[in-house]
């Protein structure tokens, strides 16, 4: 049975209405956010993104950097992976999947620069940490009690890393001295 208000006719709002209002706003107020904390991104001159975004781009360049950070710091004969450009070899691996594996990746990225380092007590977005406190939060999510978060982990440093290893000159770093298939008579080198 509906109890009346008191009030004049229809100043009462129902629940769910109410609901439906701060439904609303949540859904609002968290595209306010995303908006927000999404910019400041820049896409470097004379690159051309095929399926990240300018935020999503630099999460993997910094995630690229510390998942394949050398052994050796300082030592020349090791490329960066911006040497070898890897995260345009993500951004143009992802092309190709599915739109639900894309989708699931851009969110995992989403999470690891808002939300992980939060997880961590860490109050700025992943791209802002300095190298040891990228590898803490990245450790973290790599060690994390949740399936998702670990095989987000896992899809991106399998990205990462054969966007790395694609490149010749990181086979000798592994002692690889190339593919069978194709190679010439005096070798890859």
């Amino acid at each position: 049975m509906r109890q009346d208000s008191g009030g004049p006719a229809g100043t009462k709002l129902g629940r769910r209405r109410v609901l439906a209002l701060g439904a609303a706003l949540l859904v609002l107020g968290g595209s306010a956010v995303a908006v927000v904390r999404t910019r400041g991104y820049a896409v470097p001159a004379g690159r051309t993104l095929v399926v990240l975004s300018a935020w999503q781009l630099a999460v993997v360049e910094d995630a690229a950097r510390r998942i394949a950070a050398p052994d050796r710091p300082g030592d020349a004969s090791i490329p960066t992976p911006d040497a070898l450009d890897v995260a345009g070899f993500v951004d143009a691996w992802m092309a190709h999947m599915p739109a639900k594996v894309r989708r699931d990746l851009g969110r995992f990225l989403g999470y690891l620069e808002h939300l992980a380092p939060l997880a961590c007590a860490m109050t700025t977005r992943f791209t802002r940490l300095g190298p040891d406190e990228q590898d803490r939060v990245l450790s973290a999510v790599e060690a994390s009690s949740s399936d998702l978060l670990r095989a987000g982990f896992e899809g991106l440093k399998a990205l990462v890393f054969m966007g790395y290893y694609r490149d010749p000159r990181t086979w000798g770093l592994v002692g690889f001295d190339g593919p069978q298939v194709g190679r010439p008579a005096e070798g890859w080198r």
